[in-house]
């Protein structure tokens, strides 16, 4: 499987099932056991699901821009929801002179981290968060971090959350720093095949392992950074199509891409 940049045009989404709601003690279950979820996702897959994400420097191009500044401060990122180290280790290799602080919700994510043969305590610094609830200033000084990355993170976290976790991230930022973040977009391939049944809220979805899925529009986005007190800078869709060769399969994928400053 692998991705390319051609347009691939993504009609919004009419589901015969879009008004159909989980009820109020799924939903609260699914909370309660979001990293026990999560947990469990890691423990199937290990460090396999994921491939490593190359291309973060290519899309985000200042993480290469923070290295070769005339600034010589080591330069420091956050990377918040880094899962196995998908990010991180390639990051870490193509960047040999940054920090990163390195968390994820999932404990089992973070052992997989620590185990991994690249890990290395003077590169990164890995523990284990709850952005919507654990202060990142326990772990990290305030104003002290250059660029912050979020790769399929906020979607993860109830929208009632995502507030929680974006003010808990800004404490962190540098004033001018950057928050650097990709996500899934509302009308994705991935959100119309949901059928009856995974629907938790308006654009939030419940998906058959239990881990859930929210996608962005550029409106709630744009509207979510700046009442936190971001500046944004970028907020656009990137369309993309996943091509599995195997099986002979196409198929379209819709993403949001922004960039959100701390003024």
């Amino acid at each position: 499987i692998y991705m390319h940049e051609q347009y691939v045009p993504c009609p919004l989404p009419s589901l015969m099932h879009e008004s159909e709601c989980l009820s109020d003690f799924k939903r609260e279950k699914l909370e309660r056991e979001a990293r026990k979820n999560w947990d469990l996702f890691y423990k199937r897959n290990s460090t396999h699901f994921f491939k490593d994400r190359h291309w973060v420097t290519r899309e985000f191009p200042e993480l290469l821009q923070a290295v070769s500044s005339l600034d010589s401060k080591r330069p420091v990122l956050l990377e918040a929801g880094c899962g196995v180290g998908n990010t991180l280790f390639p990051l870490l290799e193509e960047n040999p002179n940054l920090f990163v602080y390195a968390c994820d919700f999932s404990p089992r994510a973070i052992e997989h981290v620590k185990a991994h043969p690249a890990y290395r305590e003077n590169h990164c610094t890995v523990f284990q968060c709850d952005l919507t609830t654990d202060q990142l200033t326990e772990k990290i000084a305030e104003d002290s971090v250059d660029l912050v990355s979020l790769i399929f993170v906020l979607s993860a976290i109830s929208p009632d959350k995502m507030k929680d976790a974006l003010v808990n991230i800004r404490r962190v930022l540098k004033v001018g720093g950057c928050a650097i973040l990709r996500d899934y977009g509302y009308g994705d391939h991935a959100m119309l095949r949901f059928g009856r049944g995974h629907k938790i809220s308006e654009c939030f979805y419940m998906r058959q392992d239990g881990t859930r899925a929210y996608y962005f529009s550029l409106e709630k986005l744009a509207a979510l950074a700046t009442e936190v007190g971001f500046e944004v800078l970028e907020n656009q869709f990137i369309e993309k199509e996943t091509v599995n060769r195997k099986e002979g399969i196409s198929v379209p994928r819709l993403f949001i891409q922004s960039r959100l400053a701390k003024i």
